[in-house]
Formats: structure tokens, sequence, C-alpha cells
């Protein structure tokens, strides 16, 4: 190891753990055999993962936002690739300002898109639906699939497809055999930060809850307003457990895909 880069190493870890802690903390607490938060926890239960399950509203809330997530991920991933692929075609000077209006939605604060959103879906009768909080989680979506796949089409060489084209292949069948390969981890990477983004959001999802349209991170919320309820540490273990689960896989993935091509390539 450089010695001049020890320091950065050790800047490095003490971040990660002072990120990485607070986090940790919540496993022990979700199993605590208390009634209150108590760190570290008189006892060891499994109740407050009972609860979770067994608690209708803790469990619908649950449900809700895989389904959302489940359901933004297509959707955004469709969007965001067609317009990355659009801006792609475009001058230098459109194409950034098209880029800049299309990921506005991560530079504007969220309460801000989230009053917009809910004033428009009020109108549109869409508030409190699920349908509603879909397409508003979409829109911030939408901004990471964009940048993931715009980044990948910046190396992309075009000459392959215009070979392919000329060569008598048909467009879709160019995009399935030449373009789709290509730039799958940005597609991949996109799908993977748009099901994360949705699955945790709360400020659009605040402001459009309803009665079958209350996600995981919204009860939490309600529940810390109105109860000091320690299946708030279980929801939250199982969102980090879910979300960490999901770039865990993903990455495992773009490393067995890189191994593969390193020993197609030798």
């Amino acid at each position: 190891m450089n010695a001049r880069r020890i320091p950065l190493y050790a800047f490095v870890t003490l971040v990660a753990a002072l990120m990485t802690l607070p986090t940790l903390v919540l496993i022990p607490m979700s199993l605590s055999s208390g009634t209150t938060f108590q760190f570290p926890p008189p006892g060891w239960s499994g109740q407050w993962y009972r609860n979770l399950v067994d608690a209708p509203q803790w469990r619908e809330a649950t449900v809700t936002s895989l389904k959302v997530a489940l359901l933004v991920t297509p959707l955004a991933l469709a969007i965001g690739t067609c317009a990355a692929f659009g801006l792609a075609r475009l001058g230098r000077r459109v194409r950034a300002a098209g880029m800049t209006t299309l990921v506005s939605p991560l530079m504007v604060p969220h309460i801000l898109v989230a009053l917009a959103v809910y004033g428009m879906f009020l109108k549109l009768g869409l508030s409190g639906t699920l349908q509603g909080l879909v397409f508003g989680q979409t829109a911030l979506a939408v901004p990471f699939v964009l940048i993931a796949v715009s980044t990948r089409l910046q190396g992309y060489d075009r000459s392959l497809t215009s070979a392919a084209l000329s060569l008598g292949a048909t467009p879709f069948t160019t995009f399935r055999a030449v373009t789709l390969p290509l730039i799958l981890p940005g597609i991949l990477a996109g799908a993977v930060m748009a099901f994360v983004a949705s699955f945790d959001e709360l400020v659009i999802a605040l402001l459009l809850q309803g009665p079958g349209a209350t996600t995981l991170p919204v009860q939490m919320f309600n529940s810390v307003a109105e109860e000091a309820d320690p299946t708030i540490s279980a929801a939250s273990t199982v969102l980090v457990v879910v979300v960490s689960a999901v770039i865990l896989l993903a990455q495992l993935g773009w490393i067995r895909r890189d191994r593969k091509a390193v020993g197609h390539g030798d």
C-alpha cells in the first residue's frame, strides 16, 4: 500500500463508518423485547417483525411500496431510455438544455415537486390513488434512468449501428443485437436507481397518500408523528435490507458479466 494513500483510506473508512453505524443500530433495536426505543435492548424478541407482518397497516404499506416500485421501474426505464436516445440525436446546446430540464426534479427541492404534482393530480382525481403514486414517483425516477443511459451512450460507437444497418439488419434487429447489449449496463443501473428511489420516496407519497395508497415510508412517518412504535425499527431494517439487496445483486451481476466478457476476450 502506498504510504501517501493511508490518510485517504483512513478518511474514507471514517466517513463510511459514520454513515453506516447509525443504520446498523436499527438492527438490534428491531430485535428488542422492550416496548420503547432502547439501545442496547433489554432483551431479544422478534415481536416487532411479527407486528410488521400481522398489523394490517404495516403489512399493506409494505406491499404498496413494493407494488409501486415494481410499477415505477419499468415505466421510468421506458421514458428515461427513450429520452436518452432522443437527446443523443440533438445538437450539443439543445441536448444540454433538454438534459437540464429533464433532470430538474433532482435539483428542485422535492417538496416543490410534490406540491406541483399534488395540485395537478387533485384536479385529475389521482390524489390518494395507487396510479397517482406511480405517476408521481415516476417523475422523480426518470432522471436517474436518463443519467445512467445517457452516460452509457456517450461511449457508444455509432459506427456499429451503421455497420449492422448496411449489412441488411432491420432497425429492430440492430437495436436488439447491437445497441441493447452495449447500453445494457446503463439500463440496469437506471433500473436499480429507479427502484430504490421509488421504494424509499417519502415527500410525494406523503402528499398523495390515501386509503390503499400508503407506502412504507409514509407509514413510518405517521407512526413517528403519532406514537413511538418500535415497529418502525423493524420497518427501517426491512427498507435497508431490500435496498441493499437490490444494489448488491446488481453489482454481483455486473461483476459476473465483466468476468464473462474477459473470459470470452481471452
